[in-house]
């Protein structure tokens, strides 16, 4: 921090932009430390339909290690203890969780809504965390180069929070990056997902599965009453896929899945289909003097996998452990910023490259190709050589680097 900036000696040590995982995670774990932090989020509450809904074992046991495991899977949830994929005929086990070195050996399948309820109502407890809704950042303040603070607007005007520390973590479209003019790497998607939900009946199978058929990709993840449904598109192709009607549209849904081909009628209209527009990037520099960026602020991630919030979680923690002592102390230095890039970007860029590599080795080939998908051939061995799966069980499930929750 530059010396005006720490002369000012804020109330509070950390301003989040941003109450996703990665900003209620981070608003907790600092507040645990006995670090001042408020968390803005610009929406009156957490509930948004088809956000990433996917609480992987690595971050199932950071609740483990908060203490809170038990009551969190308590709230409603899935257990996906195995991922699949159907290739044409051909069904292969991509990942088997089974044999993961954690507690909780499965995805646990659960509404965003409720895992940010539940982060919010623990940090709540510390005397330090305040949670302001309805509070959406639209600026930085900068003293002498240094980014002192955040420009919001609420219900009742504009506020400014002075802070000696602004975290972006708003997510792929963050404010807060580009008001800092950090440099964004564009990696590339070559495709778009539409999301939808169909009824589940009893006779469906309970498991959650992957389609590639020639020119589609369909994916089907058991959300117990309903499937939460995501149907793979090309880039930009929206308009395309609309001008052909929803009819076509049904129809090809009940190619795609069969069992719930009496059940397509339940996508009334457009309304009912959401479009999540990909993005696969992330910062040249997370950082400048007084700031930060985490979560998909600092690397917007592919679909791929559904690793994006437990990507996020890593950040948050890592963040905190790194981060909570100088910002308790007020001594929180250019270096200190560095190291969070440090341990988090090696991480960020082998996840990146493998959604990449299978960006191009599968969706591509599926939705560009008009004969039938054959499976990559690491998928085909994982067939016969079943330590595959557990090794992609392991990617998925804990990732790269995984971070664990500091001791206080």
């Amino acid at each position: 921090m530059t010396n005006a900036a720490a002369a000012a000696a804020p109330s509070i040590r950390c301003a989040i932009a941003g109450g996703g995982p990665a900003g209620i995670m981070l608003g907790l774990l600092l507040a645990r430390a006995g670090v001042t932090v408020a968390v803005l989020e610009k929406h009156v509450d957490f509930f948004r339909d088809f956000r990433g809904d996917t609480i992987h074992p690595s971050t199932l046991e950071l609740m483990r290690e908060l203490g809170v495991l038990d009551d969190f899977l308590k709230l409603p949830h899935e257990r996906v203890e195995r991922l699949s994929g159907q290739f044409g005929t051909q069904r292969v086990v991509m990942a088997d969780f089974s044999r993961l070195p954690v507690h909780c050996k499965f995805i646990a399948m659960m509404p965003q809504w409720d895992f940010l309820n539940f982060l919010a109502s623990r940090a709540a407890a510390y005397p330090g965390f305040r949670l302001m809704m309805q509070t959406e950042v639209t600026d930085l303040i900068e003293r002498d180069g240094a980014i002192v603070g955040l420009r919001a607007t609420t219900p009742k005007g504009q506020i400014e929070v002075d802070a000696g520390l602004v975290v972006g973590a708003d997510g792929r479209g963050s404010v807060v990056r580009e008001k800092a003019g950090l440099p964004v790497l564009d990696l590339g998607a070559p495709m778009d997902v539409l999301w939808f939900k169909l009824s589940r009946a009893p006779t469906d199978t309970p498991e959650s599965m992957g389609r590639f058929d020639a020119g589609r990709i369909f994916i089907a993840i058991n959300r117990g009453a309903y499937w939460q449904c995501g149907y793979v598109i090309a880039k930009d192709s929206i308009e395309r896929v609309r001008a052909a009607g929803l009819p076509a549209f049904r129809a090809s849904v009940a190619e795609a899945a069969p069992y719930a081909r009496d059940r397509v009628g339940e996508i009334a209209d457009w309304n009912d289909v959401k479009l999540l527009t990909v993005r696969v990037d992330r910062l040249r520099k997370w950082w400048r003097d007084g700031l930060i960026c985490i979560g998909d602020a600092a690397h917007a991630m592919s679909p791929i996998g559904g690793v994006g919030i437990n990507l996020a979680v890593q950040d948050a923690v890592a963040t905190a452990n790194l981060l909570a002592a100088p910002l308790r102390a007020g001594r929180l230095a250019a270096s200190d910023l560095s190291r969070v890039q440090q341990r988090r970007e090696f991480p960020t860029r082998v996840t990146q490259n493998v959604q990449l590599f299978l960006q191009r080795r599968l969706v591509q080939r599926a939705l560009g190709n008009a004969a039938p998908v054959e499976a990559p051939l690491v998928v085909r061995l994982a067939t016969r050589l079943p330590f595959l799966s557990r090794l992609t069980a392991r990617l998925l499930g804990l990732g790269v680097r995984p971070e664990h929750i500091a001791k206080t």
